[in-house]
């Protein structure tokens, strides 16, 4: 019936129509991301799609399939099992923001690849993202409204795996004519005006220079002239990492050493891990982690066929990330030795008692006889 003309064939909005559509007003309108139904018009419960499939949406290009039915092209059953299959594609609830990452210590090598089956027995943590209306130029309408990112380590080395559903592969022509009609609706009253260009999809993974002892972090807006922030910066195209210190949205040094790092699209879905040794000889400049420790991490995007670059990005708040250290045997045996020694003098005790309680029966017995 049409769905991937639009909706892509991973349901993730990057169909081959997809640049060209518009509401009836005629602005630029998006294709919705089936992989998140908490932000479905309407509501993202099984029912609740299978009415917008029925009735459509007002004033967008989603039509109804209702005449589909009558013509018999399509059975209500039917209908609702594409209902419950669009709803299949979102976890079973809204994704709960946790403030800290934790990652477990594995052995040997890490996994590098985005795809690398370790990852699927990896907790995954959601991290929501919104426009950066701070600072000028700022940016209302983000497309990356989020990212899963896991962290796994393994004594040595440190891995984190952002992924996150962005409908292009930037830098990409296809979609300039759309990135072309977002900037001249999106309201602002930035002095400089929005121009569109052929921009690369980026991630930036913030973190302090040194963890803190309290709870007092740098700027979240990457950092200030005078307390700058260590950030890992990824890019599409050229595809490569760098490190530095940004010093605000103007700012940024480039640092000689980088993360290592792999990356995938996939319908609709970056997948990006980047790799570094938890020591460094920088030690100035460059984190050091620490296993034990919470380290404060933040987290921007920039979806380059949307027009975002520069200050016209998304971006999150501080979180923190945990390396997880192994349990020691210590923690497992001591219990089990204090309930044993606990046991033995317990039963010491009982017997010491009894052995004293029969004792005296003794001497009472002798006692009476010679009476």
């Amino acid at each position: 019936i049409g769905c991937r003309k639009c909706h892509g064939d991973q349901g993730r909005g990057d169909g081959p129509s997809a640049p060209t559509l518009k509401d009836d007003a005629g602005f630029p309108i998006f294709a919705a991301d089936l992989h998140q139904s908490w932000r479905f018009r309407g509501g993202g419960r099984t029912e609740d799609i299978y009415r917008r499939l029925r009735t459509g949406l007002d004033g967008t290009p989603m039509p109804s399939f209702s005449d589909l039915i009558d013509q018999k092209f399509l059975t209500d059953e039917e209908l609702w099992r594409l209902s419950q299959y669009v709803r299949s594609l979102s976890p079973a609830r809204e994704p709960e923001v946790r403030d800290v990452i934790h990652a477990p210590q594995l052995g040997g090598t890490l996994p590098a690849a985005p795809d690398d089956t370790t990852w699927a027995r990896v907790d995954r943590y959601w991290f929501p993202l919104v426009g950066q209306v701070i600072r000028k130029p700022r940016w209302f309408a983000p497309t990356v409204s989020g990212v899963w990112v896991q962290a796994v380590h393994n004594g040595r080395e440190l891995a984190l795996r952002l992924c996150w559903d962005d409908r292009t592969l930037s830098p990409d022509t296809a979609w300039l004519a759309l990135e072309r009609r977002v900037l001249e609706t999106v309201a602002s009253d930035d002095s400089t005006p929005a121009v569109a260009g052929v921009w690369p999809d980026q991630v930036a993974v913030q973190l302090p220079r040194h963890i803190p002892d309290g709870m007092e972090r740098p700027y979240f807006l990457m950092g200030t002239g005078t307390d700058p922030v260590y950030q890992w910066r990824w890019t599409s195209e050229p595809r490569r990492t760098v490190a530095g210190l940004a010093r605000g949205l103007e700012q940024f040094d480039t640092l000689g050493a980088a993360p290592e790092s792999q990356a995938v699209w996939d319908h609709g879905e970056w997948r990006v891990v980047l790799t570094r040794s938890l020591a460094t000889p920088d030690t100035a400049n460059e984190l050091q982690f620490v296993a034990g420790r919470a380290i404060p991490v933040a987290f921007f995007a920039w979806d380059g066929s949307n027009g975002e670059h520069g200050s016209r990005l998304a971006v999150s708040t501080w979180y923190f990330l945990a390396l997880d250290q192994p349990t020691p045997p210590r923690v497992f045996v001591s219990p089990v030795v204090a309930m044993a020694l606990t046991l033995g003098l317990g039963f010491m005790v009982v017997w010491r008692a009894q052995r004293r309680a029969g004792g005296s029966r003794g001497t009472g017995a002798g006692v009476g006889a010679e009476t």
